[in-house]
């Protein structure tokens, strides 16, 4: 892979076309502003541009190439960074047009995952998502490799044109290959742990929403509040996508049932569909949950959009029919203290970071997870093990006798959940 530390700080300029009727242009870019410097960029200019489309060759028009060669040279920056995702034909012409090191959003947010990935399995995830962007767009990437002043890892073969990049390109497809069977390997064992966790009959309740919208924070808080001894706290920063591992804790409200609360990577507008495809296996936590906390930061003036990001990712996921409640954090810093916790329907406006609403949201918590019950008796075939297991996990059980028949059992039960058993209901 190619190496992306650096130990000094290097200049950006940023650039981004505005096409027309687009919504929310001046927070995308201030957002790729927040990217670059995350992933440790200096960014000393910006430029726009707005078009109807997109320029094929360049991306954008031939007179902005110019006005950013300009600027470049005015600020003696040796990098752009474009909002928008780049085909490999446009980042092999701007690099040749440009003579500096061009990147766009989707490889700034690999190499932050890059610089993120604790875990092995998140390392290899973020490698393959890299490998797969790469791919495609090695002979821009190589003149990017030029103006950085060296390569590394899977591309620092010596030799040069097509010749090369033929090279570089079964090395990546070979890499790719192992990642893949390491990857499969990965996954058997967390289907494995997920079976034991569902065998502790622990409904789980998964945090979803936009990058840095608190939800590290409030497993935190909820950690401390109602975790047992002993029990870890995930990191925490004001930073973009701190968190790329799953993290699941058990948490014992005081005055309802105990539920399993997991944590895994925040969401962001264009969020590289080839990372989401790498990390489906991690991400596949949030889809067989029983319950998403969509949390959002509901001081930020872009709250809503946000929302409608984090709804797109959780359908591409296939988690769309799961039920949610929606997390209405940093409200502080919009409603007076003393006005907090506010709920209204499924939506509750807390402060994770003053712990405010914590004990109101494990109320609706337990609502949403056990409020729809309804009891019935099931009379299950001894040949059907997979439907005895769905029930010991799902429902609240108040009886079960082995008879001649089967396996008969008294319940309560959610409703989503009776269309899986609708066969063995009796009563």
């Amino acid at each position: 892979m190619i190496d992306n530390t650096t130990q000094e700080i290097k200049k950006a300029v940023l650039c981004g076309v505005m096409l027309d009727r687009e919504q929310g242009f001046p927070e995308r870019m201030k957002e790729l502003e927040g990217l670059a410097e995350a992933c440790g960029f200096s960014c000393v200019g910006m430029t726009t541009q707005r078009l109807s489309a997109l320029e094929n060759a360049t991306y954008i028009g031939s007179g902005k190439i110019e006005e950013l060669k300009e600027l470049l040279e005015a600020e003696e920056a040796d990098t752009v960074i474009f909002l928008g995702s780049l085909t490999p034909s446009q980042l092999n012409n701007l690099c040749s047009d440009l003579e500096v090191e061009v990147l766009d959003k989707t490889d700034l947010i690999l190499r932050i995952f890059g610089e993120r990935a604790r875990t092995a399995e998140a390392r290899m995830q973020v490698e393959y998502a890299r490998l797969q962007y790469m791919l495609p767009r090695l002979r821009g990437l190589r003149k990017n490799l030029s103006r950085q002043g060296g390569t590394g890892g899977s591309m620092s073969n010596k030799g040069s044109g097509e010749k090369q990049i033929e090279l570089d390109r079964r090395v990546i497809e070979k890499r790719m290959s192992d990642l893949r069977k390491r990857l499969e390997q990965l996954e058997s064992g967390r289907q494995t742990q997920r079976k034991r966790r569902a065998g502790s009959g622990l409904p789980l309740v998964s945090l979803a929403g936009y990058t840095n919208a608190g939800k590290s924070t409030l497993l935190n808080q909820m950690i401390e509040r109602f975790g047992a001894d002993g029990q870890k706290k995930v990191e925490q920063k004001d930073m973009l996508f701190v968190t790329l591992d799953t993290s699941t804790r058990r948490i014992s409200p005081r005055d309802h049932r105990d539920f399993l609360l997991s944590d895994t990577v925040g969401f962001i507008d264009d969020l590289p569909h080839d990372l989401i495809k790498a990390f489906r296996s991690t991400l596949s936590e949030i889809s067989s949950s029983d319950l998403i906390l969509h949390v959002t930061d509901c001081s930020d003036e872009e709250h809503l959009r946000h929302m409608e990001v984090t709804r797109e990712t959780l359908r591409e996921i296939e988690a769309s029919d799961i039920p949610v409640i929606y997390v209405m954090n940093k409200a502080d810093r919009v409603y007076p203290l003393e006005s907090l916790p506010m709920i209204m329907g499924d939506r509750i406006f807390m402060s994770a970071s003053e712990g405010i609403g914590l004990e109101e949201l494990c109320g609706m918590i337990a609502s949403k997870l056990y409020g729809d019950l309804i009891s019935c008796e099931l009379l299950i075939p001894y040949t059907d093990t997979a439907a005895d297991h769905f029930v010991t996990v799902h429902a609240e059980v108040e009886h079960k006798e082995y008879t001649s028949e089967g396996v008969r059992v008294s319940c309560r039960i959610g409703r989503r959940y009776l269309k899986r058993i609708k066969d063995h209901i009796i009563l």
